[in-house]
């Protein structure tokens, strides 16, 4: 069924720049975002739009792809702005010419999570040694296998884990979808996944803070996740509305929103750190 999975991101793309068609017709001072899921999944955007609105009288539109799918889209100059978290990805894209004013705004951190049961025994465990004890054990590992923020990550600590990536392995399994949904797809295989510490809070949230898939692997530096609002570049896409997208940028980093953005929690917990300003 992954053609199906892929159709109805096409959809929603397709849907989502129709829709925007419309919007602009009443007015300029829309703009269109590409995002990673976990932004959208969390209710972050839903949480910060109606406060930039406000602050500024901007209608703040986004699609939530991603961090891959964000950036084709910023090069194909189908959309103003991202908000992404791959920060090796991101540089290059600015370095070739696609982006400029790439700005630190928040992270939080990735983790590994699994049933409690741990079958293959990762708990408390090293990424590289987890990664290991997974291979050894042949335990279940659901990847997004997207090309997002979250599977390039993944992807690189398997290499620097001194790991072959998986892919034809029967205990590897590829959902070409967004992060909840491989959480939900690896609850049902009892398998384990990784994660945005944000969006496994949120799930967290939707099971009542009784998640069937619990934290097994965390607090690893190399488990960092940044993320960054980039403009798209107006010399190579001439539709491009930098003047709003420069607005966003400058609203993300302003103390307010940084403040909103700390105070953005579910179940007491704060998803997203602010660190605008912080040295890259």
């Amino acid at each position: 069924m992954m053609w199906f999975r892929r159709f109805l991101i096409v959809v929603m793309v397709v849907a989502f720049f129709l829709g925007s068609g419309s919007l602009l017709l009443a007015g300029d001072r829309v703009f269109k975002m590409a995002t990673t899921t976990s932004t959208d999944n969390t209710g972050l955007l839903d949480y910060l739009a109606p406060r930039f609105k406000a602050d500024t009288g901007i209608e703040w539109r986004w699609v939530a792809v991603g961090t891959g799918k964000a950036l084709t889209l910023g090069k194909n100059c189908d959309v103003d702005v991202l908000l992404v978290h791959a920060p090796e990805a991101e540089k290059k894209y600015v370095e070739a010419g696609y982006g400029i004013d790439r700005r630190q705004i928040m992270y939080n951190d990735f983790v590994f999570i699994g049933p409690e049961s741990d079958p293959s025994g990762i708990r408390g465990k090293t990424v590289a040694d987890a990664l290991k004890t997974i291979v050894t054990a042949k335990g279940l590992f659901a990847s997004r296998g997207d090309n997002s923020g979250t599977n390039k990550k993944e992807i690189l600590l398997w290499k620097a884990s001194g790991i072959k990536l998986p892919d034809k392995e029967t205990w590897y399994i590829q959902t070409g979808q967004g992060m909840i949904n491989t959480i939900v797809i690896a609850a049902e295989r009892d398998a384990y996944t990784m994660t945005d510490r944000g969006t496994y809070i949120k799930y967290a949230a939707n099971m009542n803070g009784s998640p069937p898939l619990i934290i097994l692997v965390e607090g690893d530096q190399t488990l960092r996740n940044q993320y960054s609002v980039i403009a798209v570049n107006p010399k190579r896409c001439s539709t491009a509305k930098y003047d709003l997208a420069a607005k966003l940028s400058e609203w993300m980093v302003s103390p307010t929103t940084q403040k909103l953005i700390g105070d953005f929690k579910l179940m007491g917990k704060r998803l997203f750190i602010p660190n605008a300003g912080e040295k890259q």
